[in-house]
Formats: C-alpha cells, structure tokens, sequence
C-alpha cells in the first residue's frame, strides 16, 4: 500500500511541476520516511535553461529562478490541499534544492503524522 501511494505521490507532484512550469520531471522517486515525503527528480530543465547553464551567471540564473518559482508553486494553496489529501497529512513544511549542473532536484515534504505506516 505505501509503495503505491509513494507513486501516486511522484505522479502528483510530476503534473503539478508540469502545470506551473510547463515541463515536468523526467523521472520522479518518492520515498516515505516517517514524516518525510522525499522526492527526488531527474531531468527537470528546458533547453533553455540547459543552454543558460554554459555560463556562470547563467547557472546563478537558472537556480535562482528554479529555487524561487519551485517556493511559488509550493505557496499555492490549492497545490497543498491536493498533497494533504493524497496522504491524509497536514504539510508543515517544504525544503528544496536543485543542483544544476547534475540536473536533479529534491523537494523533502515534512508533514504532521507517519506517511510510511499504513492506517488502520
């Protein structure tokens, strides 16, 4: 059952990136532990970011508007509603980071109870 949740919650969060960004992650991987949803993300930049990131300002750029434009899409309460209700959990808090140069990102989803026990 968690393991079945954990994809629908990469599945979830994939078409939320795609909405806000216009592009989702190439591949998504979603782990419970305890509170934690963590999920990592592969292949998340446009060509044109791609292109940007030949240049260090351009890196700069690029992680800059990653970073802020992923805490936007993080902002929207109706984005949160739809994570809460998938796992039956409040949202306490969202950190995440993308490392450019590799092209992966990690958001780490901290809620209020277990994610990784199956209710009962």
């Amino acid at each position: 059952m968690a393991k079945n949740l954990e994809h629908e919650f990469s599945m979830l969060v994939r078409e939320i990136r795609k909405e806000h960004v216009g592009n989702g992650p190439k591949e998504i991987l979603t782990r419970f532990v305890d509170s934690w949803a963590i999920s990592e993300m592969k292949g998340n930049l446009t060509n044109v970011e791609k292109f940007m990131i030949g240049s260090k300002d351009g890196r700069r750029m690029v992680h800059e508007a990653r970073t802020k434009l992923v805490k936007n899409i993080y902002n929207d309460p109706e984005v949160i509603q739809k994570l809460e209700q998938l796992v039956k959990a409040k949202i306490l808090r969202i950190f995440s980071d993308i490392n450019i140069e590799e092209d992966i990102a990690m958001t780490v989803f901290v809620f209020d109870k277990p994610l990784d026990r199956e209710s009962g």
